[in-house]
């Protein structure tokens, strides 16, 4: 059954942010955004390869009202973009999200890891194993948290959805390659509502496919075009919108981004690469 609600209108409040390459009160290809405690936003930075950018890699904590707080994480350079990277680097993040206790938990897609910060930005931990076995990641994008605590990670290019509990230990999985009901092609955003039913961006399928908690397919919206409606590669999550392009967090105003990142020039891959 589809629940029907009433449209709604955003009304755009406020810019925050602007580029910055090197850290403070602005953001280099900001990518995902969660809300912390009171008005604190933890805006993800992806930056670029380049190297005179740095530290372009970072999550930015500032308030609402533009108040800068703090950054963590760090740049890593390509030749050092390896499983042992060290602690707390970033070479192609993707997300970010927080547990209950305002830890922030940072998905990194080239270094097939979770990085986890305190909600302050001390690096306490990772976890992630490359692969396609249960509890093996293979590029993961979107992250979100359940109302029990536990981390649903998007395992683009294995074509699935995984849960994990907030140390890393796997739950279960849901998914597969495909365009049937349920199966996935490459997916990318996530989000998770008030009622515990999941929302995917099924990036190369053009379309927003809703789960129950525990993977059960409930409904599916939007196809390939430019119409009402209708997507072109389907991105990010609606509930935490980011800039990709102006380098701004644009309050009030959800996003599905259309089209495919930097890098590698394919343009069949959601984030592929920096600058």
């Amino acid at each position: 059954m589809v629940t029907q609600i009433e449209p709604l209108t955003f009304q755009y409040s406020h810019t925050i942010g602007r580029q910055e390459t090197r850290g403070g009160n602005g953001f280099f290809h900001p990518v995902a955004v969660a809300r912390g405690e009171g008005n604190r936003l933890y805006v993800l930075s992806r930056g670029t390869e380049t190297p005179v950018f740095w530290p372009c890699k970072r999550v930015t904590i500032c308030t609402v009202e533009e108040e800068y707080i703090g950054q963590f994480g760090e740049k890593v350079h390509p030749e050092e973009a390896v499983p042992s990277a060290r602690d707390g680097a970033f070479f192609w993040p993707t997300s970010v999200a927080l547990d209950s206790q305002g830890n922030a938990y940072v998905a990194d897609e080239w270094l097939n890891r979770i990085s986890v910060f305190t909600k302050d930005g001390d690096w306490i931990g990772k976890w992630g194993t490359p692969g396609a076995g249960d509890g093996e990641i293979n590029r993961p994008s979107g992250l979100a948290f359940g109302a029990d605590d536990n981390l649903y990670v998007v395992d683009s290019r294995n074509n699935r959805i995984q849960v994990f509990t907030k140390e890393g230990k796997f739950l279960f999985k849901w998914g597969g390659s495909g365009s049937g009901d349920g199966e996935l092609s490459i997916p990318w955003g996530i989000d998770i509502d008030k009622n515990g039913d999941v929302y995917v961006a099924d990036w190369r399928n053009d379309r927003m496919q809703k789960f129950a908690s525990d993977g059960r397919f409930l409904m599916k919206f939007g196809a390939s075009g430019q119409g009402d409606g209708e997507f072109n590669r389907c991105r990010w999550q609606f509930y935490h919108p980011a800039g990709w392009r102006g380098h701004a967090v644009q309050v009030g105003q959800g996003t599905c981004g259309a089209g495919s990142g930097d890098g590698e020039g394919s343009g069949e891959s959601p984030g592929s690469g920096g600058a």
